[in-house]
């Protein structure tokens, strides 16, 4: 069978055949490419995950690691790579010798008398307690970000043991940002403490992968040094060395250089460092923000303009990467909706999955391998389980996409519509999926018209079963709601260790996409 499974992050109602009298210009015709080969494949780790390295700015709240809803959130979303960076990778220091606090201590000893990654039930005193006390630390991180010059901070074997542990036990692969400003005489990359950790981690058999410092193009504003693309690659061919001096990590992956939006001194430092180093790396990675999370508005997250900024970001960046290293693989390591920590009261609500899931159809089609949501968990906003440990809808938005969405992409176009305001996205789809086989597709669309749309099934599909499954808010708060609803039903976990079904809503064949507008006010309203 074909199924069109159509993931609409829209205020809409079931699929339904146009009224005879409906008029021309509300129905868009789709054009799918089924036929030949996909236009690319992405990574099975396509969607991955990130936690910043602020978590560690005080290493106690690294143990919130191990909650294990946290984790069951996290597992969730395998397989993927989680990468642990940021601006804070970059004055982080590694003493082997520096013992714990107590905090750190208690909750790794009720994790590490489990069976291997077992998840113990409840709240420690020492957890209830830093959940007290975590809001005053996330303003504390938030500052910091703001500063022109960020202080170092010391973390311990312990951070790095549930760091690694967490990783493991949620079936992702660890990427570790390597801090990059430490330097001999202003110049070049001191990798003393750099091989104190990976001293350590091949002592643990750490099965990690790595990176060498975050956004070198803003490192003159972070710290007063400047590092040209050219030292920057050589660094990158030093560290490459040195891990092959272990036998555990000779065959480990590096990724870099983890610049930001591609900018036009940022463009010359990337296209530098490609030349001088970029061999040594596995893929060509680099980060994307929208908008400034404390200016943006509601109206940027629906703005077709505003999001098709990314686009144009990819093409400069695939331009310099096919002109000087073609045959590397790009991928997004940091992307969020709105940088600065995310925006209030809209970064972590239904209207944010507009950019998210856009981002994730653009991405794939125009040839970025791998993307990396900042964040998982921690400070700010724009994070994906919030400090209570709830999923937000970016997370709810995520699972279903990483359930239904295959790796394949495949073409597909509009005909009576501005692909603009109407952007549609076809896969194939996962065929790790239970229900589903080889030969199903995915279609994913949003509609940023003022009005309803229908989406029109070519008239050779008219046989074939339909399964939607779709996501709207819920609550009073509509678009700027918290909470997430999927085919009617409110999504929440049933406890620590179990997540609620993602039941389908079966169609029949032949049906027809209505999708409703946004409305000029904050309320939505659909036909029962």
């Amino acid at each position: 069978m074909l199924l069109l499974q159509l993931l609409c992050l829209l205020p809409g109602q079931a699929l339904s055949q146009p009224p005879d009298t409906l008029r021309e210009s509300k129905v868009a015709v789709l054009s799918l490419g089924l036929r030949g080969r996909p236009l690319r494949e992405v990574s099975p780790a396509f969607l991955s995950l990130t936690l910043d390295a602020s978590l560690a700015q005080d290493p106690r709240y690294v143990t919130f690691l191990s909650n294990p809803k946290l984790r069951t959130l996290a597992r969730a979303l395998s397989p993927g790579f989680l990468r642990f960076g940021g601006t804070k990778t970059d004055f982080l220091i590694f003493d082997p010798n520096k013992d714990s606090t107590l905090e750190e201590k208690i909750i790794w000893e009720l994790q590490v008398k489990q069976e291997a990654c077992g998840l113990r039930s409840g709240f420690s005193a020492v957890e209830e307690l830093l959940l007290a006390q975590w809001p005053t630390q996330e303003t504390l991180i938030l500052k910091e970000q703001y500063r022109k010059k960020h202080k170092n901070t010391t973390i311990t074997r312990n951070t790095v043991d549930i760091l690694y542990s967490f990783a493991n036990c949620s079936q992702l692969h660890l990427i570790f940002g390597l801090n990059a400003l430490l330097r001999k005489n202003g110049l070049q990359w001191d990798s003393s403490n750099a091989q104190l950790l990976l001293d350590y981690c091949a002592s643990q058999r750490y099965n990690m992968s790595w990176e060498l410092g975050n956004e070198p193009n803003s490192f003159r504003k972070k710290s007063g040094i400047y590092i040209d693309g050219f030292q920057l690659g050589q660094d990158f061919i030093h560290l490459r060395h040195l891990l092959n001096n272990y036998t555990l990590y000779r065959q480990s992956k590096l990724y870099g250089p983890d610049v930001g939006r591609p900018q036009k001194h940022t463009q010359k430092l990337l296209r530098s460092f490609l030349k001088s180093g970029g061999k040594v790396i596995d893929s060509v990675t680099w980060h994307h923000y929208y908008v400034n999370g404390r200016s943006a508005t509601r109206e940027d997250f629906l703005s077709p303009e505003v999001l098709d900024t990314f686009a144009t970001a990819i093409r400069d960046v695939l331009e310099i990467v096919d002109g000087t290293v073609p045959s590397k693989k790009v991928w997004l390591g940091e992307t969020s909706s709105a940088y600065g920590g995310g925006a209030p009261k809209l970064s972590n609500t239904y209207v944010a999955g507009f950019m998210w899931l856009d981002k994730l159809g653009l991405s794939a089609r125009q040839g970025i391998d791998v993307v990396m949501r900042q964040v998982f968990f921690g400070a700010g906003t724009y994070h994906l389980v919030d400090a209570n440990f709830e999923p937000l809808p970016d997370y709810w938005l995520s699972l279903l996409y990483k359930n239904l969405v295959g790796t394949k992409v495949l073409r597909v176009s509009l005909k009576g519509a501005d692909q603009k305001k109407l952007r549609v996205y076809l896969h194939c789809t996962n065929t790790h999926h239970p229900k589903y086989r080889e030969g199903d597709v995915t279609l994913f669309a949003l509609n940023l018209y003022n009005a309803t749309r229908y989406l029109q099934l070519p008239n050779d599909l008219s046989s074939k079963h339909v399964d939607e499954y779709l996501l709207l808010p819920h609550g009073k708060e509509n678009i700027l709601s918290r909470s997430i609803q999927l085919n009617g039903r409110v999504l929440r976990m049933v406890d620590d260790k179990m997540l609620p079904a993602l039941n389908e809503k079966p169609l029949g064949p032949g049906r027809n996409g209505n999708l409703k507008p946004l409305e000029s006010s904050e309320s939505f309203r659909w036909s029962s």
